[in-house]
């Protein structure tokens, strides 16, 4: 079935109720616009803002704790700009087994929107219908396990919902456009070399080695940015773990950490804090660090100094276009040399968010390309 709305109207022109599709091909029943929405994760605040700009929050009754937690940068940077923000509700995680049913129903929103990974929490509970007999609709976005194919039906979704409908098409085709600067100039190179990269996830955040991406996510931009990710070739999902001895044995030509502020989640932690406003010059030091951990110290990648670290919340919002550019910088440093993804970050907050851009996304060792 598309994605997107079947125009089923029903009732007075004052009194509309739509029919939409969510990315799980749920048809689901509401008014429309909503004036009332509560987020399953804070970090669906990230394509919200971009559709509703300085009334990024005027609709928003409660929003997971997950922002302020796992990208406290970001939470700051709209805390200052909406300090209505700071005071919202905070609702516990679907996923996690710590959603309060009682306390949603208080909030009195029109729809929960959840991400993809709640759904099976979700029917275990009985969430959708538990909130149905109160008039909450229940609909399910992704930009995290399948982020290709689904954000821009989620986009899409959310412009729905929200009567932004003009500006989700406006940002789905600035974002097709960036990815499209990445994927021409590799379509048209059909011997291109494509060096081997590991794909390093969140390390330091523990003392294991090492979390990776598959096929999807961080994964794919690899494949899509003119490299071979080392995961797809080894895991069989979105997410896994390649031993150290595998990572050592396969040498790659490349090796992408992903970092961020894990300050209250992993206090003293070795991962490389990145993130808006970040510390570039601790975030290198830190990156150098986990350079010299077994799985790497020896390889050809920090050799050859081509050593990098990106903002980890990317895997989770529909920003993933300039991280496709940075990797591609980096596996193609000529090809793609008049490519700027900071420019590319600076015009997405200029034409779509209500917040300015803080440069912080991404750093590399010292000496690389």
């Amino acid at each position: 079935m598309a994605f997107g709305a079947s125009l089923a109207l029903v009732g007075a022109a004052r009194s509309q109720s739509f029919t939409v599709t969510d990315i799980l091909g749920r048809e689901v029943a509401l008014r429309l616009p909503v004036r009332r929405a509560l987020l399953g994760e804070g970090r669906q605040i990230h394509a919200i803002a971009a559709l509703e700009g300085r009334a990024a929050f005027t609709r928003i009754v409660g929003w997971g704790e997950d922002l302020e937690k796992a990208d406290p940068d970001s939470y700051r940077a709209y805390v200052e700009g909406f300090p209505d923000a700071g005071r919202l509700p905070k609702v516990g995680s679907v996923a996690a087994g710590s959603f309060d049913i009682e306390q949603a129903v208080a909030l009195q929103p029109d729809v929960l929107i959840l991400n993809q990974e709640a759904e099976s929490a979700s029917r275990d509970a009985r969430l959708v219908e538990k909130l149905g007999r109160a008039g909450i609709a229940v609909v399910y976005i992704d930009f995290r396990h399948a982020p290709f194919r689904n954000t821009d039906p989620s986009l899409r979704l959310l412009g729905q919902l929200f009567g932004r409908e003009e500006q989700a098409e406006s940002l789905i085709a600035f974002r097709n456009g960036q990815i499209a600067r990445v994927t021409r100039p590799i379509a048209a190179i059909p011997d291109l070399q494509r060096p081997l990269v590991m794909v390093d996830r969140i390390p330091g955040y523990s003392d294991g080695c090492c979390m990776s991406f598959g096929n999807e996510n961080f994964g794919l931009m690899v494949e899509m940015a003119g490299g071979r990710n080392l995961g797809s070739e080894l895991l069989p999902g979105t997410f896994g773990t390649i031993n150290p001895e595998t990572i050592i044995a396969r040498d790659p030509d490349v090796v992408i950490v992903t970092g961020g502020n894990w300050n209250l989640l992993a206090p003293g932690g070795n991962w490389v804090g990145l993130g808006p406003g970040a510390d570039l010059a601790m975030a290198r030091r830190k990156l150098e660090a986990l350079a010299r951990r077994p799985a790497f110290a020896q390889g050809k990648a920090v050799a050859e100094q081509r050593i990098h670290a990106i903002w980890h919340q990317f895997y989770n919002s529909p920003y993933q276009f300039a991280a496709l550019q940075r990797i591609a910088r980096w596996l193609h440093p000529e090809l793609f040399r008049d490519l700027d993804p900071d420019e590319t970050m600076r015009e997405l907050h200029e034409r779509f968010l209500p917040i300015p851009y803080r440069p912080g996304y991404w750093v590399e060792s010292s000496g690389s390309q």
